[in-house]
């Protein structure tokens, strides 16, 4: 008798790393992460990532996980970008409990972490601009030059940082530096700014100050602050490390750690906030939840599921370099979420009407359907069949080729839950050869559920009946960008690469009459046709679907073409 023998899941860097600290008993065995968002915009997929390691690392460790908005930037953040971040974590499954911090909660530690560097002669005033600090950094090769200012008396650098402080110089005018290395091999430690002047109101602060820390400089100790054990970056933020290190070693306080990961690149679409903040401004797009965009909160409303998205961070895993994700893995992830979920329903793009000439005027006959084949709690409906009833458009052709299946000149189909129906004669537009209505014939011994004919058909069609379809507008989407990479020809703006067909509006799209009382933001399976949710902009009066993917699942067909 064989015995069953699980098998342990293997783990990825962080993970390895995480379990050797553990056995050394570093932090006291404690795990303790955060996800630090800056607020000035919406999260994107590739923020998911980070949310599912941060938030998924303290789960499995029974650790926690803070929620740290770095607000050190006061002009481009928003009290709009706060709500809408705390929204998406929550909507992904995870919380924070009562850890929510700001960077702007440590302002005043920041400034007495200042004054201790200043007092120790390890940073200085610098009244050079801008352009000669960046001028004076150095190459990678080459090593930078020290500032003329570097070697100020403490004294007057703590009088100056003072005047800094209260408001005295103008914005740019002068800035406080770290004193490190300026010939370091590591850039970011040839003198590194700390603060500069910005005469902005803060969204928690007010005008309480007008010095700001820059990342560097409050990242690093705000997670020693939280005593935060295992800081994960991504991997734009390595280089930044021993500057990370230096700080919190020079302080001597808590020795928070940072690691790095592979960020997440999405094929056919942009993950730069500043690049979607130009594309919501600029109109190129309705709004930062937008279908279209990569935001979490226009997947919501495209009708992407958490679990899904979270399936999907599980799946391309945690890796230390750099690469790009195929959007069919998205895609494929999306599917067999909404598979086992979604109610399936009749729905008609771009209607044909057909009269089925033989079935009684005034009569309506009562089907039977499916709600999910894959949940057998989802139980059935009764859909009304009638004397007229609406297909899709190219579901008939009035000269079809031999492997054509559908509904054409003396061919039968079956509309799915109702009845065997051959076509008998059409109508079409003499000026534009565009067919207008196909007349059928049916075979009441044919009715699904209890088919006495014996009749075999090849093909099945999608209906609803004429007279209690309801009117909905359909929203199709498409890639956002016609291209794999929009950032990959340096010689054109991404913008160039837009896509002019992602987004296709059709308004006369006929639905079963159930969906009438759909909730906003529900799924659904047209048969045939894809997945599509509730937009928040639907009503009663006037139902608004968007596609959120298609039945053709390109992912999974690729993995079965693998040798």
């Amino acid at each position: 008798m064989s015995e069953h023998v699980a098998v342990k899941p293997s783990l990825n860097f962080i993970e390895e790393i995480i379990e050797e600290d553990l056995k050394k008993g570093k932090n006291e065995g404690r795990v303790h992460t955060r996800f630090p968002p800056e607020p000035n915009g919406f999260l994107h997929i590739g923020h998911a990532k980070s949310i599912c390691l941060n938030f998924g690392i303290a789960e499995k460790y029974n650790g926690l996980c803070n929620l740290r908005f770095d607000d050190t930037n006061p002009e481009k953040e928003e009290q709009e970008y706060i709500d809408a971040i705390k929204k998406d974590i929550q909507w992904l499954g995870f919380n924070w409990d009562d850890r929510e911090y700001y960077a702007s909660d440590y302002f005043h530690n920041l400034y007495e972490f200042a004054i201790q560097l200043i007092k120790e002669g390890k940073a200085y005033v610098d009244d050079q601009t801008a352009e000669e600090i960046a001028a004076s950094r150095g190459t990678p090769t080459e090593p930078g030059r020290e500032s003329p200012f570097r070697d100020r008396p403490v004294a007057e650098n703590l009088q100056l940082f003072e005047k800094m402080k209260n408001g005295k110089y103008d914005e740019g005018a002068i800035v406080l530096r770290a004193k490190i290395d300026m010939a370091s091999p590591h850039t970011y430690l040839r003198d590194p700014v700390m603060y500069r002047i910005k005469f902005a109101e803060h969204p928690r602060t007010g005008n309480q100050w007008c010095i700001y820390p820059t990342y560097d400089w409050a990242h690093g100790q705000s997670d020693a602050l939280e005593e935060i054990t295992h800081s994960l970056c991504t991997l734009e933020f390595k280089v930044h490390r021993p500057l990370y290190d230096w700080y919190i070693k020079t302080l001597g306080i808590f020795p928070s750690k940072q690691r790095e990961f592979a960020r997440l690149n999405l094929a056919y679409t942009v993950l730069s906030k500043r690049k979607l903040r130009q594309l919501v401004e600029e109109g190129y797009v309705s709004g930062w939840d937008d279908p279209r965009m990569p935001t979490l909160s226009g997947m919501r409303r495209r009708g992407y599921t958490p679990g899904s998205i979270k399936n999907f961070c599980d799946t391309i895993g945690v890796a230390r370099r750099d690469g790009v994700v195929d959007m069919a893995l998205l895609e494929h992830n999306i599917r067999n979420d909404l598979n086992k979920v979604a109610r399936r329903v009749m729905g008609v793009l771009r209607p044909l009407k057909v009269i089925i000439t033989n079935f009684p005027e005034g009569e309506v006959a009562m089907c039977t359907a499916i709600n999910n084949p894959e949940d057998e709690n989802a139980g059935t409906r009764e859909i009304p069949f009638a004397r007229e009833v609406y297909i899709e458009k190219n579901d008939f052709m009035e000269d079809p080729p031999k492997k054509f299946f559908r509904l054409g000149p003396g061919r039968e189909v079956r509309l799915k839950y109702a009845y065997i129906i051959k076509c008998e004669s059409y109508d079409k537009d003499p000026a534009t050869g565009e067919i207008t209505t196909v007349y059928c014939s049916y075979d009441p011994d044919t009715k699904s559920g209890a088919d006495t004919s014996g009749k075999k058909v090849k093909g099945t069609l999608s209906w609803v009946a004429a007279a209690h379809a309801v009117d909905a507008e359909l929203r199709l989407y498409d890639r956002l960008f016609s291209v794999e990479d929009p950032e990959g020809d340096k010689e054109k703006d991404f913008k160039a690469f837009i896509n002019p067909d992602s987004l296709e509006i059709l308004t006369g799209s006929k639905v079963e009459p159930g969906l009438r009382s759909a909730s906003v933001l529900e799924h659904f399976q047209f048969e045939r046709q894809g997945y599509f949710n509730v937009d928040p902009d639907s009503a009663p009066e006037k139902l608004i679907f968007n596609k959120t993917v298609g039945l053709r699942d390109n992912w999974a067909r690729m993995q079965q073409k693998k040798p």
